[in-house]
């Protein structure tokens, strides 16, 4: 089936499913008499017709089906299932409608309903997503404070406390950024926080990088950071955020060469 074929049938679907819905009386008359299987059904199908929609590239379309399935299972208080398409349409947004901002708000409102049932490493993995583009948008205080969150939940959870002294790194690139005094503030807080943040090679480029700012010498600063990109990769978010620090020290061509 070619792609306008799979749009017919995925529209075809929708209309059933809203039909279905509109047959089940009321949401909450549906969920207590014999409408609420009719309700699950027009779930199912607003999500076949979401997947469809998707195969044809019509990103609109599919948006307004998951929405669909996601007012009525949160009308059925059930929100893991919620959470997931509202992933799946931040997703959207992300790869393929590149409106961030859309994004940031269904990531939001699916770490909220993994908050709400307890799932908070589901909640936690949103809430990154949140993080890294509000810093790339310039948002740094959300970005802190996200960060910082995340950091404290998982820095005394034997499995994930690994990760928490990154989460407080990038916390600290994004008050570097704002204001070099409150980066010092917040490394030595982060670091009364969880002792083991003091030993991890973040924190001694954080230390070094402050160093070489303070001083506003930019080839310290560049040497400081290839150290430390020889042993552990800096990704395009960490080098996107050195580079806007780099850049506030006078005469700096802002690259990272």
């Amino acid at each position: 089936m070619d792609n306008s074929g799979k749009e017919k049938e995925a529209i075809q679907l929708m209309a059933d499913a809203d039909k279905k819905v509109k047959s089940s009386g009321s949401f909450l008359g549906g969920m207590f008499g014999g409408g609420h299987h009719k309700v699950e059904e027009a779930c199912e199908m607003y999500c076949r017709a979401a997947n469809m929609f998707k195969m044809a590239k019509n990103w609109s379309e599919a948006i307004k089906c998951l929405n669909a399935s996601i007012d009525i299972y949160t009308d059925m208080g059930r929100f893991t299932i919620a959470a997931k398409h509202h992933i799946s349409i931040a997703e959207i947004y992300e790869s393929e409608m590149v409106d961030i901002e859309k994004a940031i708000a269904h990531y939001e409102q699916a770490a909220d309903y993994y908050k709400g049932e307890e799932s908070n490493s589901s909640a936690n993995k949103c809430l990154l997503k949140v993080g890294a583009y509000c810093a790339q948008l310039e948002q740094y205080q959300k970005a802190i404070e996200i960060y910082e969150q995340v950091g404290a939940n998982t820095m005394d959870n034997p499995l994930l406390k690994y990760s928490a002294k990154e989460y407080f790194f990038k916390a600290s690139l994004c008050h570097f950024i704002v204001d070099e005094l409150n980066a010092k503030i917040a490394i030595e807080k982060y670091e009364e926080m969880f002792p083991a943040f003091s030993d991890s090679r973040e924190c001694k480029l954080l230390k070094k990088l402050l160093e070489a700012h303070e001083e506003q010498n930019s080839d310290a600063f560049t040497e400081a950071v290839k150290e430390f990109d020889s042993i552990s990769r800096l990704d395009q978010w960490h080098t996107t955020l050195l580079l806007r620090i780099k850049k506030t020290i006078q005469g700096d061509e802002g690259d990272l060469k």
